[in-house]
């Protein structure tokens, strides 16, 4: 179950930044409040995956897939620019991550 919960707070964490950028310096009021509730929700989900789940591996898998799903959306909706330098070093964040998944084990 920690590993749904971890997945539910990526999606969550995702949501939160993607309305930040939409909510334009929380001139967007709408998209700032319902950032913060996919924040909320993002930690809360975050809490519940660490009871099964080493931090050092929740935090670093929460952190990189959303860099990555981040990154595809940003490309998509706000039309930002992906160059190589940008494909290498997320291959190396995810390269990082499975590294350390495959050195810790869940309780």
């Amino acid at each position: 179950m920690s590993w749904v919960y971890l997945f539910f707070a990526i999606i969550a964490e995702v949501c939160g930044t993607t309305l930040m950028k939409k909510s334009n310096g929380f001139s967007e009021i709408r998209y700032a409040v319902i950032m913060l509730i996919f924040y909320v929700l993002s930690l809360s989900m975050l809490t519940l995956a660490l009871k099964k789940i080493d931090i050092s591996v929740a935090y670093a898998i929460w952190s990189a897939v959303g860099i990555v799903l981040i990154v595809i959306i940003g490309f998509i909706m706000f039309k930002e620019p992906i160059n190589l330098y940008k494909v290498l070093f997320i291959g190396l964040i995810i390269i990082g991550v499975i590294g350390l998944n495959l050195t810790s084990k869940v309780h």
